[in-house]
This record gives structure tokens, sequence and C-alpha cells, in this order.
């Protein structure tokens, strides 16, 4: 027999074998599908529990942990703030009443035009001021 009868007779025989089992494989494949979904809903039913169950265990044990370590993530990931600079304001003040203080200063201290005065409106001018002393004195004393 050459290799190709062969391999038409195995063909043969197996078409043959799946038409005599053809009938009695329907009710076996419906019968089998049925048992499947019967198992599943069976196993889905015991696994829903434990499912939870892990899912309660984690929320307590493992989320603190896990938000522990997302939150240390996120400091060391943030970058650092600037420190409040407490020293401005008071140097800024300083500043200021050093400012005032020299405008103060210089305001004082600004020359003024010299007055020319000559030595005899001085003595005059003293002269005056003593003659108005001495008529006051003396009419002050001739009343009383």
């Amino acid at each position: 027999m050459s290799p190709k009868s062969r391999n038409d007779a195995i063909k043969d025989g197996a078409r043959q074998a799946a038409a005599q089992l053809k009938p009695a494989a329907k009710p076996l494949a419906r019968n089998t599908g049925e048992a499947a979904r019967r198992q599943i809903l069976r196993t889905r039913a015991w696994a829903a529990p434990q499912v939870e169950r892990s899912g309660h265990v984690l929320q307590d044990t493992v989320a603190p942990k896990v938000s522990a370590m997302l939150s240390s993530a996120a400091r060391r990931i943030d970058p650092v703030q600037p420190r409040y600079r407490r020293w401005k304001t008071p140097v800024g003040l300083a500043t200021l009443t050093a400012a005032c203080g020299a405008v103060a200063a210089f305001l004082r201290n600004r020359k003024k035009p010299p007055v020319t005065t000559s030595a005899a409106d001085t003595q005059r001018a003293n002269g005056q001021a003593q003659t108005s002393l001495d008529t006051d004195t003396a009419g002050s004393g001739g009343q009383g």
C-alpha cells in the first residue's frame, strides 16, 4: 500500500467513526456544557466571599502602608518651599529709619545764607536792647 492510500484509508475510518458517534455526541456535549456551567456557578459562589475577605484584609493591612509610602514619596518629590525670610522686615525698617534720620540731619544742618552785619550794627542792636531794659526798669522803679 502506498503512503497516500494508507492516509486515505485512515481518513475514511475516522469519518465512519465520527458518523457513528455523532448521534451519541450531541447529548453528551449538551450535558457536558451544562455541567461546566453549573461548576462555574459553584466556583464563583465559593470564590466571591474569599475575594471579599481578601479585599478587606488588604484594605486594613496593606492599604495604609501603601498610602504612607505614597505620601512619603510625594514629600520627597515636592520641591523645598523657600523659608520665610524674617530678617527682611527689620532690615527694611532700619534702612527707612536711617534714611529719615539722614534727611532730618541734612535739613537741620543746612547752611543758611550768611547775614552780613557790621560791628556797629551789632553794638547798636545790643545797645538798644540794654536801653530798652534800662527804661523799663527806670519806669517801674520811679512809679513804685
